[in-house]
Formats: structure tokens, sequence, C-alpha cells
């Protein structure tokens, strides 16, 4: 068995006319601490082979930018919500007549005590959607899980 003779090494000079290209070839070179030559000669590796492992940064970046998007889109779609439930109030004060009883302490106490039962029902149901059906564990304020499936079959939680 005969000694395997080395291959004479090929030296190529390459000019980047993007210097976006080189940065990224600068930037991997710093992430895997190679010479640059060697991260040239991976990224060249990797494009002859037609299937191109991503940068890691690049993952990084298009996840950032992927967040970014989201949140954008998300600030975009509670704006749009703030703006429907105002118009509603709009409509809704409109078209709903004053009486002598809206000044009623009485009646401004039973409001404010069914909206607190509203806000709590809501809470719960959004916390129980993460664990097991909310009406098998029963409702906010001491509700009956039999009450609560009433309640449920009204909501928009039964829709899912």
């Amino acid at each position: 068995m005969g000694k395997k003779e080395p291959q004479p090494t090929a030296r190529v000079q390459v000019y980047f006319e993007n210097p976006k290209v080189e940065a990224a070839l600068r930037r991997e070179a710093r992430v895997t601490k190679a010479p640059m030559s060697r991260a040239a000669e991976r990224a060249i590796e990797r494009g002859l082979q037609r299937r191109p492992q991503a940068d890691p940064e690049d993952r990084l970046l298009s996840l950032d930018r992927a967040l970014r998007d989201h949140m954008r889109a998300t600030a975009r779609d509670m704006t749009i919500l703030q703006e429907l439930v105002v118009e509603f109030a709009r409509a809704f004060f409109a078209r709903l007549p004053d009486s002598p009883a809206d000044s009623d302490p009485l009646l401004k106490a039973a409001v404010e005590a069914r909206i607190e039962k509203m806000l709590d029902q809501a809470a719960f149901r959004l916390s129980a959607s993460d664990r097991a059906s909310p009406v098998a564990s029963g409702g906010p304020q001491g509700v009956p899980g039999p009450a609560l499936a009433q309640m449920e079959s009204r909501s928009f939680h039964a829709a899912e």
C-alpha cells in the first residue's frame, strides 16, 4: 500500500462587488472562529451541494424580522379592535334613550356588578382555555359547573 500524495492546494483570489456578501462571509468566519479563506471554502462547498445551510446569524435576523412584523401586525389589530369598540359604544349610546332611572345609584351599582361579573367570566374563560375544560372545574366566584355550561353555550368559547 503506497502513501497517498497530497493534492496541491488551489489558490483563488476573489473580489466582492456586493459588500453584503463580504460582510456575511466575515460574519461566518467570526462565528465559526475560522480564517476568511476557510469560511469562503465552506460557503462554496455549501453552494455546490445545492443545499446551503443558513448562517446562524441570518436565522436570528430572520426570526427578529418575523417577530417585529408580528408585533407590528398585533399593534395594528389592537388599534382596529379599539376603534371598533369605540364605534360600537358610540352607536349603542346614540340609540339608547336616556331615562330618569339612569341616575339611580342602585341601578348604577347593579350595572357595575354585572360588568364585574362579565369581566370575571371572560378572564376565567381565557385562563381556563390553556387548562382542562372550564365546565368541569367550576367557574369564577363559585359558579358551579352546570351553570357555567349554560353561560358557555352563549360565549365565543363554545364556538371553538
